[in-house]
């Protein structure tokens, strides 16, 4: 090697590479792509070598340590997609590289020790399955996917079908024409849907070419799928967000399934969203890229408008199966009729026990865990918050406590106010654990399961839940909106949704847009055997248009509506959104800081939109006060670039935290 230094990636927030003197005895074994173990300031970290150069920047250069791999762990092409989401998501080389590789590894070790010596896939489990005859729609679809593959060329192809209307079949078989040339396939589901259910539609089709990487795996089971892709005996990866960067050398094909899913977005750094990185390594591999969903997100649909997508469509079920009829019950006119706030109305009442009766089963929906969601004094008001968020304590039940959901805060209930000491306290509101309880008052003889964060923190218990459910054993299925995508049970006739008000009033510009999602997919899980079903939806907005068009299944109303207001309000598809959170634990600081910051952005380019600063709307998290600045632009580059220049000079006060989210999934 004639280069005397090597480009060192380090996953700091220091956005550059490093330089290191190459030692003699390095030199025929240090690559690009390769794990180096380097010294900076007083201690050895890991560094990624993505680079060689004959100059350094500084004049005193330490040396490279060790050289920690055998063969490099990252191709050529992934230090360009890496490299794309530095440039894109706000973060440095080092940090993008790091969210790339498996965690078990990420500290230096060549290999996890594992008792397990192969994947922890049984295939005698998954009974193998052929592919399905495809109905005329889903026939026209592969063959457009097929056309694509083998051209080999990059496309991305919207697939929005209904519920039930067999998108995954043609996943299944698109797949299948790829590993026929000797090409590999990614899919990416949503964490939520990663059910046993989803997996093994996948290895019953294709046994152990399919490698499984998803967050509930321990480390030791993660690195040995990802080492069966790396060594070829695994030619498809099924995983949630992460799984886009599964080592493929032959990518043929690249699927996200349920595109419009929040949890594609990262929440830590480097928050980028899986779709994207998507589409970014599916240009790198000139292959095709499919997105499905039956309620596609606004950005990908108005892309798919424009052309930029080719729109693909499946408006009918599988074996012409009808959409279940759903029904809107105004819980107004239920308020005005009844002496007591009703958590189900009679409609909802009757339906339950018809379905019960007929030995089928139903499925209860609530986005919001717990037993009551506030407690309060009836005498002076005092509402129970948290004592480091600005939120309420929501009571559980099973455990007799107050908790937050945003920190997990836990304190007993009291019995008397703490404020004023009288014996007024009361709860308020709808959890899961709540609708649990009241439904086994009304059917007592019945065998009900709840499924939300809090009854599936142990590990299997997800699994073991739907099994139950899928075996019969459980009739009456009650969650949040973990049953909500992908689980298909022919015996489900009913689906209930007790507030379809929870998401619509969160202070969001996509609140009616998760609405809207939300109720399509929970309704879609009625009605896939041969019995039809039927959707009840209790709300206090019987007119808002996302309940009604979601009632309808109508996608396309839903979006002419949704469209006109977030082109008034300049909100995505119109514009990227960069969210600058500033943090502290003292509000006065962070109020001015966050003030301050806004000037220096205005400063730097004058023809930026920037709103705010604002508190955040839950203003206060962990005991940390927080503002936010949103800026809005075209190019989501330029603001990248803009705010690295403004944070790089601005001299922040001590103790304030300050944070950036590009594309935010929320506000």
């Amino acid at each position: 090697m004639t280069e005397k230094f090597a480009e060192v990636a380090i996953a700091l927030p220091i956005d550059r590479v490093f330089h290191y003197a190459i030692p003699e005895k390095y030199s025929d074994c240090i690559a690009i792509g390769k794990r180096v173990f380097v010294p900076f300031q007083n201690r050895t970290i890991v560094g990624y070598v993505v680079g060689f150069s004959d100059e350094s920047d500084v004049k005193e250069v330490k040396d490279i340590g060790s050289v920690i791999d055998e063969e490099p762990i990252l191709s050529e092409e992934m230090l360009k997609l890496t490299n794309w989401i530095k440039d894109n998501y706000f973060c440095t080389w080092g940090e993008a590289i790091e969210a790339a590789i498996p965690g078990g590894i990420k500290k230096g070790k060549v290999a996890i020790g594992s008792k397990l010596k192969d994947s922890q896939i049984r295939l005698e489990d998954f009974p193998p399955s052929s592919p399905h005859i495809l109905t005329e729609e889903q026939e026209k679809a592969l063959k457009i996917i097929i056309e694509a593959v083998e051209k080999g060329e990059y496309k991305t192809f919207l697939l929005h079908g209904i519920t039930a209307s067999g998108k995954t079949e043609v996943y299944l078989q698109a797949i299948g024409e790829v590993l026929k040339k000797d090409r590999q396939a990614i899919v990416l589901v949503p964490e939520i849907s990663l059910t046993p259910q989803t997996i093994e539609r996948f290895i019953s089709r294709f046994g152990d070419r399919v490698a499984v990487l998803h967050s509930k795996l321990t480390p030791a089971k993660r690195f040995l799928e990802w080492k069966k892709i790396v060594d070829n005996k695994a030619q498809i990866a099924v995983g949630a967000r992460s799984a886009i960067f599964s080592p493929m050398k032959k990518l043929g094909l690249i699927i996200v399934d349920e595109e419009h899913e929040t949890t594609y977005k990262q929440d830590d750094v480097p928050k980028y969203h899986a779709r994207d990185v998507a589409e970014a390594r599916a240009r790198l591999n000139s292959c095709p890229l499919i997105l499905g969903s039956a309620t596609p997100s606004l950005e990908s649909y108005y892309r798919a408008k424009k052309g930029e997508y080719k729109l693909i469509k499946l408006t009918k079920r599988i074996e012409e199966r009808l959409l279940p009829k759903v029904k809107i019950v105004d819980m107004r006119m239920e308020l005005a009729t009844r002496k007591r706030v009703a958590i189900f109305s009679k409609v909802l009442l009757d339906a339950i026990d018809r379905t019960l009766k007929s030995g089928k089963q139903a499925i209860i929906f609530l986005n919001r865990r717990g037993f009551s969601t506030f407690v309060n004094c009836k005498k002076c008001g005092l509402v129970l918050k948290c004592k480091r968020c600005d939120t309420v304590l929501v009571y559980h039940f099973d455990e007799k406590k107050l908790i937050c959901h945003y920190c997990n805060y836990r304190t007993q209930a009291p019995d008397i106010c703490p404020n004023c000491k009288y014996g007024y306290i009361r709860y308020f509101g709808l959890g899961t654990e709540r609708v649990e309880s009241e439904i086994s008052h009304n059917f007592s003889h019945v065998h009900i399961a709840r499924m939300d964060s809090d009854t599936t923190i142990k590990r299997g218990s997800h699994d073991r839940i739907l099994g139950e459910f899928k075996a019969g054993k459980v009739s009456l299925l009650v969650g949040t909106q973990m049953i909500a995508k992908g689980l298909d049970f022919p015996k489900v006739t009913l689906v209930g949704v007790v507030s379809a008000d929870v998401t619509l009033n969160l202070p969001d510009f996509r609140a009616s847009e998760r609405t809207f999602d939300l109720l399509t997919q929970v309704g879609g899980r009625a009605g896939r055997g041969e019995d039809g079903g039927e959707v009840i939806v209790q709300t206090y907005a019987p007119g808002h248009y996302a309940i009604l068009t979601a009632a309808k299944h109508d996608y396309e109303k839903f979006y002419v509506e949704e469209i006109a207001s977030r082109k008034e309000l300049l909100f995505p598809p119109f514009i990227n959104l960069v969210k600058v959170t500033v943090r502290a634990r003292n509000e006065d600081l962070t109020s001015r800081t966050a003030g301050e910051l806004t000037e220096a952005i205005k400063a730097e380019d004058k023809s930026m939109k920037v709103a705010g600063p604002a508190p955040a709307p839950i203003s206060r998290m962990r005991g940390y006060f927080r503002y936010n600045i949103l800026l809005k632009d075209k190019d989501r580059h330029a603001m990248c670039e803009l705010l690295k220049k403004v944070l790089g000079t601005f001299r922040k006060p001590h103790g304030v935290l300050i944070a950036v989210d590009v594309d935010p999934m929320s506000m």
